[in-house]
Formats: C-alpha cells, structure tokens, sequence
C-alpha cells in the first residue's frame, strides 16, 4: 500500500473516500503485481519494473470522480453509458459508482494496448 495514497484517500470527504477506497480494491484485485503509486497528482497503478506504464488512475473532484486510464483512445472504444466519459476518462459519483464489469472493461483494453506497444517510441 502507497502512504501517499493512503493520504490521497485521507483527505476526501468521506463519501468520496468511500468511493475511491472500493476503486482502489477493484484496480488492485485485477493489477495485483502493478504498483500503486501517485501520478499527474492522482493515485493509480502502472506496470511493474523501472519503465513501467500507467495502466489507470483515479482522482476526486468537487461535483464528481473519474477513472483515467492515461491514454486518450480507450474510453472512446468503450460504450460507458450511463457514465459521463470524456476522451480521457470516465466520471461517475459516490451514488452511482463505476460497474466492476466496466472497471475490468477499462484496465483490459489499456493492458491490450499497451501489450501492443501503444506510446513506445521507436
């Protein structure tokens, strides 16, 4: 577990927190051997080993939440509805939090595009 990430979550109001806590225990049970770590000021999980990628963070704002999966062509792939989706992310609320289907949905289409090579330079 990442302190900084445990302040991150500290920090939020609770139903925010609450939210963010089941997150977290979702990526975590499908990125078990990725590493939590803080990235663009939001916790998330990227690949393990020194060169590792971000596979999908998240962050809390003041209306709502959002799941990033730091690449600007996997939402778009993905049908999110009901969820509110920018090319970037997925927003949903503590009320109405993200599906673990969608959650996996996510995680799986970045892993396979980054499985790909998606962002090496040549």
């Amino acid at each position: 577990m990442s302190a900084e990430v445990d302040a991150y979550l500290a920090a939020l109001p609770e139903d925010q927190h609450r939210a963010l806590t089941d997150l977290r225990a979702t990526l975590r049970a499908l990125l078990p051997d990725h590493i939590e770590c803080l990235s663009y000021a939001m916790p998330g999980f990227r690949q393990p080993g020194p060169k590792g990628k971000m596979v999908a963070g998240y962050a809390a704002f003041a209306r709502h939440l959002g799941l990033y999966p730091h690449s600007g062509s996997v939402i778009p792939q993905i049908d999110c509805t009901p969820f509110k989706t920018s090319k970037s992310g997925v927003l949903f609320t503590p009320e109405r939090p993200l599906p673990a289907s969608l959650i996996a949905r996510i995680v799986a289409v970045r892993q396979d595009e980054l499985a790909a090579g998606y962002g090496r330079r040549g």
